[in-house]
């Protein structure tokens, strides 16, 4: 399914373009960038963003074609991996300055109708495999006295939704890693925080409209606005390119005692 365009679900046309950068980017020049899940959504925006400001980005998704077309585009060297392979994930972020945790996945289902084993894949991904990056990132990041691990969590990090039971669940657990990450890493000049967007423009979106409308017994084209935007005042999808633009600011000097927060992005969701 087509995701809706944008003058349908907000009340008023934006006076700017949120697709394009609005801000300067910090000068992240002969920093070493990991961002996962990085072909497409929020983890391609924030991969072009960091390679604008002068950041060498380690593309990681499983789509080749994805990350690939964007190192050809300039934005990076591509890593084409599956993060649950642990010990894998780990030897991708050693050396990195900046970490990006974003891959994930989601699956709409009661908690009696979820495999186990499918709720125990989305715990590896979206939070073992942080986990392992995150510690193997970390002595080099101690050893320069600067590190910024951005951790991509949701309004789901902080607020529950029926039928996400494992992704929710991977969140919130996401948002414990972040905040101990935080208070050890501060005293050695690195900050960990986690970015809490709302609904985002992406494929991972797109592709729950159809769960979303069987579990909740309507029509997919009522998805958007009965359930995705429900709580959200804005009324509208939030952009990538809009969370890509928080990330950069995390990760440059101005924001150097920003550390353990969960920075919403929703358009007031959580404030409903």
């Amino acid at each position: 399914m087509t995701m809706p365009d944008p003058s349908t679900t907000q009340s008023a046309q934006l006076p700017w373009d949120p697709t394009v950068a609005r801000g300067s980017p910090p000068d992240l020049t002969s920093t070493q960038a990991l961002v996962t899940g990085a072909a497409s959504g929020i983890g391609r925006a924030c991969a072009v963003r960091l390679a604008e400001a002068g950041a060498s980005v380690r593309l990681v998704d499983t789509d080749g074609p994805g990350v690939r077309g964007l190192a050809e585009a300039g934005y990076g060297r591509p890593h084409v991996q599956d993060l649950t392979d642990l010990d894998a994930a780990a030897e991708l972020a050693r050396g990195a300055d900046i970490v990006v945790n974003n891959a994930g996945v989601q699956t709409v289902s009661p908690i009696e109708e979820l495999p186990p084993e499918r709720f125990s894949l989305m715990l590896r991904l979206m939070v073992e495999a942080p986990f392992r990056i995150v510690r193997a990132a970390l002595p080099g990041m101690y050893e320069n006295g600067w590190g910024r691990v951005v951790n991509i969590s949701s309004v789901h990090g902080l607020r529950a939704s029926a039928y996400k039971v494992a992704y929710v669940t991977a969140k919130h657990a996401l948002e414990g890693l972040s905040k101990v990450t935080a208070v050890e890493g501060a005293p050695n000049g690195v900050t960990s925080n986690c970015v809490n967007p709302g609904y985002v423009r992406t494929p991972l979106v797109e592709r729950q409209i159809t769960e979303q409308a069987r579990a909740h017994g309507i029509e997919p084209d009522q998805v958007v606005d009965r359930v995705l935007l429900a709580r959200s005042p804005a009324r509208r999808l939030v952009e990538p390119e809009e969370v890509a633009e928080l990330v950069a600011y995390l990760c440059g000097p101005s924001a150097s005692l920003i550390n353990g927060t969960a920075v919403t992005i929703d358009g007031a969701w959580t404030a409903s």
